[in-house]
């Protein structure tokens, strides 16, 4: 198996020329390339995430070596700069609806969690001038709900660094899940209006919130129990107060410090709801994750298109490692991370028992969806 281009030909089996020419047609954009493909550039996108190439050029140098065409550095700019990034990010949906079917864990709690906060990639100012930031820097945001069930990112909202993270999560919420938020979301009339939308949450609280009106409930107190208090109350001042009485958790970190949540449910257990906020941390390790191995810090172009369509192929790449060390861990006895993985995968230290779980789970695949897998890798 070739790890050089495994992640290119995965996604080529998941996703046929016909989707990707139905995405294309959804947002008005027709390929006319004959030399450089959307296929091609998608699969470029993809390559430079995972070997963390440096620029167009250095990819138009290398790319031969890794199965694509040869082509000039300025072909491929050209091409990102043209192809409108909702095409990347359909496809990115479309990716995540897959392979979110088999990767789906229960961490039992009442309802899947949806965890939202947002990462930012700065540069100079003068790269992007059309996304200031702060300072002598610009950025741009990329706003996600993530699903700890699966380890996936489940939306992602696109903006200017400058975009404060409160108003975008309003595009995130889902009543189907619990949101699971920080403080940055956090506004009273929102919380009111969850409860009567019926959208279950878990966010934290800003330190300077008054509580009105306390009312302790009932629980039994356990040695080893990290919450320090369970109440419900109103929040805000006179001048700006909740209409509704929402329940307030306190409980400490592994730092020792106390983190008040705000929450709608009632039928949990106050340390289930501090695992639950807890599990915010999963989104964290994500986005460093993403930073650290795929690249994103250093973007290629200067315009919308190619930035994000740069930055959505990563998380396609993400995704893609994700579930195939999802599907071939189910089949091995040898325990790695997914961290250990990616790096035994790419320098080709696999153990052999993960060699014959991933054919397995690949050759499981194409007999389930009817894809051929034989030039796989």
């Amino acid at each position: 198996m070739n790890k050089h281009t495994t992640l290119p030909n995965l996604m080529q089996k998941l996703v046929s020329d016909e989707e990707i020419q139905l995405i294309a047609e959804a947002v008005g954009y027709r390929d006319s390339s004959r030399t450089f493909t959307l296929r091609e550039l998608i699969h470029f996108f993809l390559l430079a995430a995972m070997h963390q190439w440096k620029s167009f050029r250095h990819g138009a140098d290398v790319g031969p070596l890794y199965g694509l065409p040869r082509f000039h550095y300025s072909t491929v700019s050209k091409k990102a700069k043209e192809v409108p990034y909702d095409i990347m990010k359909r496809l990115l949906a479309l990716i995540i609806s897959k392979c979110n079917r088999q990767t789906r864990r229960s961490l039992r709690f009442p309802k899947p969690l949806r965890v939202v906060d947002s990462t930012t990639v700065t540069v100079g100012k003068n790269r992007l001038p059309w996304a200031p930031y702060h300072g002598e820097r610009a950025g741009v945001k990329l706003h996600v709900a993530y699903s700890p069930e699966s380890s996936l990112p489940a939306d992602v909202v696109e903006t200017t660094g400058l975009r404060h993270d409160g108003p975008v999560g309003e595009q995130l919420t889902n009543p189907q899940q619990v949101l699971v938020e920080d403080r940055a979301y956090f506004k009273i009339e929102r919380l009111d209006r969850f409860v009567e939308q019926h959208q279950l949450f878990v966010i934290r609280m800003k330190d300077n919130i008054e509580l009105h009106q306390k009312k302790s409930l009932n629980r039994l107190p356990s040695a080893s129990s990290s919450v320090q208090a369970d109440f419900t109350c109103q929040l805000g001042t006179k001048q700006c107060r909740s209409t509704k009485r929402h329940r307030v958790v306190i409980f400490r970190d592994a730092n020792g410090r106390d983190i008040r949540v705000v929450t709608n449910l009632f039928h949990a257990s106050a340390e289930t709801i501090a695992d639950m906020y807890q599990q915010r941390w999963t989104v964290e390790i994500f986005f460093r994750w993403v930073k650290q191995y795929l690249n994103v810090p250093t973007l290629f172009g200067t315009t919308e298109n190619a930035v994000y369509n740069q930055l959505f192929a990563a998380f396609i790449a993400y995704v893609l490692l994700r579930w195939l060390y999802d599907q071939t861990k189910k089949r091995t006895n040898v325990s790695l991370s997914f961290i250990s993985f990616v790096r035994r995968f790419f320098s080709g230290q696999l153990p052999l028992d993960w060699k014959s779980g991933m054919a397995a789970a690949l050759f499981e695949y194409a007999q389930i969806y009817g894809r051929r897998m034989s030039n796989f890798g």
